[in-house]
């Protein structure tokens, strides 16, 4: 057999080749698993081996709760129960220095819970509040920053597509995944409220006070039961289902699609516009995550076939390293390659080597995919390829650079490396939840 050190050479410098010319991602992994397949599993035999796996690959039904978390999302965002909620909680929040960035938070917070797409995240937040926080003097950090670190929330609060995603490549628990990154994800909320309170007090200048009209609190009161309370009819039905396990990941997917749809009737939002444009997005990210996934379980066969993820893994554990410091170099290499590719990219061409590395080190896996969840969230704001970075230029006033964004974001990444810490050193942050389902 050929050394796993060729192999690994060929398979994973071929993939990042092809990527370095401007192949798109799927065709370039099905050119280097064609030419793999043909060498390393035994010429026209192995194409059609390929092909079998493939169909086995994306009928997992593991893989469900993806385009119906999807749908969930873009529903709740087009049918305009998003902006609902965004104006109710600016009510509620009243008079507070700052308080439109607090009002970032809070909404991409509670929207984290209700869509699970970073993106959507925050391209909602960010049409909605750059305009408005620009015209109130806040300086641009003070209006991008809160944006980027909120809008990142979704990968790791549930419901969120990437964890499925991620669950269903690794082999994790797709249920506990999901709701494994609860407590962090509400920790990483505080510590975005904590820094917006710090950069408030430092530059007061940055976030001005202006004239505001309080509401009577019985007024308030019927904003939050009207337009706050009824949303938590889709969380229970998505996270509570899970939690009590009444319902699988792909249950409470379906669950939170008529969640959704029930309260966009009753607030008489629901039309067949909402509906097109929620299920017609959802297919098209659907059908690009799908292919990609077919593509990744033959690269990652071809991986194991080839001696590849089993030599790398007697490497690695032949290095005089803890299995913390392994942790933390499998974190750099998603921080590394963040700068340059996508999420789902990146989980393609590294789970095949860590998941077997994790196992290896007899790593909690749902603690283990956690921690790489945030390292993809961080990813998500790394230039110069943060994909949030570009979704965020593209509605900052004219004149931004993605130096001026990418500045704004460093502050939301220190955080997040934080709670990466902080949940490395108390794994039960991640684990206590899971362990009660």
């Amino acid at each position: 057999m050929m050394d796993w050190t060729i192999s690994i050479t060929i398979l994973i410098g071929g993939l990042l080749l092809s990527m370095g010319i401007g192949l798109p991602v799927a065709l370039g992994f099905l050119v280097i698993n064609v030419i793999g397949t043909y060498f390393f599993m035994g010429g026209s035999r192995g194409i059609g081996q390929m092909v079998a796996n493939a169909t086995m690959a994306v009928s997992t039904y593991s893989l469900a709760p993806v385009p119906l978390f999807l749908v969930m999302g873009s529903l709740f965002f087009h049918s305009g129960l998003a902006r609902r909620v965004l104006d109710a909680i600016d009510v509620l929040i009243g008079r507070l220095p700052a308080r439109l960035s607090y009002l970032t938070v809070t909404s991409g917070t509670v929207f984290a819970a209700l869509s699970g797409s970073s993106l959507a995240n925050t391209g909602m937040l960010g049409t909605l509040m750059v305009p408005e926080m620009m015209k109130r003097g806040y300086k641009k950090h003070m209006a991008i920053g809160p944006i980027l670190g909120s809008g990142g929330l979704a990968v790791i609060i549930p419901p969120s597509t990437l964890a499925v995603l991620f669950g269903s490549l690794a082999r994790i628990d797709i249920g506990g995944l999901l709701v494994a990154g609860l407590i962090p994800g509400v920790i990483l909320a505080i510590f975005y409220a904590v820094l917006i309170f710090i950069q408030a007090r430092i530059d007061p200048d940055a976030a001005p006070s202006y004239d505001y009209e309080p509401k009577p609190l019985a007024e308030r009161a019927k904003i939050f039961c009207r337009d706050i309370l009824p949303m938590a009819v889709i969380i229970c039905a998505v996270v509570g289902s899970i939690l009590t396990g009444v319902a699988t990941p792909t249950e409470s997917g379906a669950l939170g699609i008529l969640a959704v749809g029930i309260l966009a009737l009753i607030f008489r939002a629901l039309d067949m516009k909402a509906i097109t444009t929620a299920v017609t997005d959802a297919a098209r990210v659907t059908g690009m995550t799908f292919l990609l996934i077919t593509a990744s379980s033959t690269f990652a066969q071809l991986l194991a076939f080839s001696g590849a993820s089993a030599g790398f893994v007697r490497w690695a554990t032949s290095l005089e390293m803890g299995p913390t410091q392994t942790l933390l170099v499998m974190a750099l290499i998603l921080l590394v390659l963040g700068m340059f590719m996508d999420q789902v990219s990146m989980m393609l061409i590294t789970l095949p080597i860590f998941v077997p590395l994790a196992m290896s080190l007899q790593f909690d896996m749902i603690w283990w995919g956690l921690i790489m969840l945030l390292m993809l969230e961080v990813s998500f704001t790394t230039p110069p390829f943060g994909l949030l970075l570009f979704v965020m230029h593209g509605v900052s006033p004219q004149g931004t650079t993605l130096q001026e964004v990418a500045r704004a974001a460093l502050p939301y990444i220190f955080c997040v490396f934080l709670l990466v810490a902080l949940v490395i050193m108390f794994p039960i942050l991640a684990t206590l939840i899971p362990s009660l389902m």
